[in-house]
């Protein structure tokens, strides 16, 4: 009796996807009737089903094949900071939109397991926008492509069938490089970003396109991933040398931040000892002391964008018109008090 109601009553579409052997999207599949699965797969289902006395949600069925849209945000940015900012951009466009958001986060700045990719596809997904670095991550986007599902990310380049919005990361690098060297600063430090993330390297090429104008400038390169820790080690580090920097860029504003915490630590006054540069502009940037010179990345407006896109994108399926794969939105240099002129010798 005990077994019975442990095969029947309490059996979910994961139990049946793990018994035929198929993942949670496939078993969705065959219940709504769509095309995409083999006879073989089909009567593999089926047969699961049977032997769990599986019974479909009726809710769950209803969503999947009704008009209201339900658009997944898929996450895992290790900044709360721009994630704070993305999120707030999300709610406000979807709000107006009257969009059911279904959120689902990745742990540790990892992408969420390609299981719970399929969970949420298998219950009913219109489209998913996904915040960077998932945008070029290859799993999620196979398993979103594999299930037909429309897809916008922010911060992406290049992502086939996806819909990319962001800022032309190169120029506003190139931008904030150029102005650390006229504040007349020769002796640079740079963070790199994840270097799973296009707009990591798209910073870095902006940094050297800027560096190779200027004679005499020396450079120390050191690797982060967009978290404050990692900033800490590079700020360390590049803090260290014997001829250290008189200016760090750091490739947003949590590593940047991580910078100014080991500078206060040294007893390094910031910006007359050293100038301290950052990119996104998010709250943290304006209650750090110094406030940070930083680039301002629109966060709130991309994701906006990108949401507004990609209900486009769906809404065009029915028809024939397009939506752009690619947009560019501006950017520009905030200038607050962590920068200064590079002074031939420190305050007395």
């Amino acid at each position: 009796m005990a077994r019975s109601q442990q095969v029947g009553r309490g059996a979910t579409i994961v139990d049946v996807a793990k018994r035929a052997g198929v993942s949670s999207m496939t078993v969705s599949r065959v219940i709504n009737g769509r095309s995409g699965v083999s006879a073989e797969t089909r009567a593999a289902v089926e047969e699961a089903i049977k032997v769990l006395s599986y019974t479909p949600n009726v809710a769950a069925r209803n969503l999947v094949n009704s008009t209201e849209l339900r658009i997944g945000i898929i996450y895992s940015n290790a900044s709360a900071a721009f994630m704070s900012e993305f999120l707030t951009g999300v709610f406000e466009e979807a709000s107006s939109r009257g969009v059911r958001l279904m959120l689902l986060k990745g742990e540790g700045g990892r992408p969420p397991p390609v299981e719970a990719i399929e969970d949420l596809v298998a219950s009913g997904l219109s489209g998913a926008l996904l915040a960077p670095p998932l945008g070029e991550a290859p799993d999620v986007l196979r398993v979103l492509r594999d299930a037909g599902c429309a897809m916008a990310a922010v911060g992406a380049y290049q992502s086939p069938g996806t819909i990319c919005v962001r800022i032309d990361d190169r120029a506003a690098s190139y931008q904030m490089t150029r102005l650390l060297l006229d504040l007349g600063h020769r002796q640079l430090g740079f963070i790199l970003g994840n270097p799973d993330q296009a707009a990591s390297a798209e910073r870095m090429a902006g940094f050297y396109a800027a560096v190779r104008e200027t004679g005499g400038v020396e450079v120390q390169v050191v690797q982060g991933d967009f978290t404050y820790g990692s900033g800490l080690a590079a700020a360390e580090y590049l803090l260290a040398l014997p001829k250290r920097p008189t200016a760090i860029f750091a490739s947003n504003d949590d590593m940047a931040a991580a910078v100014v915490s080991v500078a206060h630590r040294r007893h390094l006054d910031v910006p007359s000892e050293l100038t301290v540069a950052g990119f996104d502009d998010t709250t943290l940037a304006s209650t750090l002391w110094p406030p940070l010179t930083t680039v301002h990345q629109p966060v709130r407006a991309l994701a906006a964008e990108a949401l507004s896109l990609l209900i486009a994108e769906i809404a065009a399926k029915k028809g024939k018109s397009r939506v752009p794969r690619e947009i560019i939105l501006d950017h520009r240099i905030v200038e607050r008090q962590s920068t200064g002129a590079h002074l031939s010798s420190p305050p007395s």
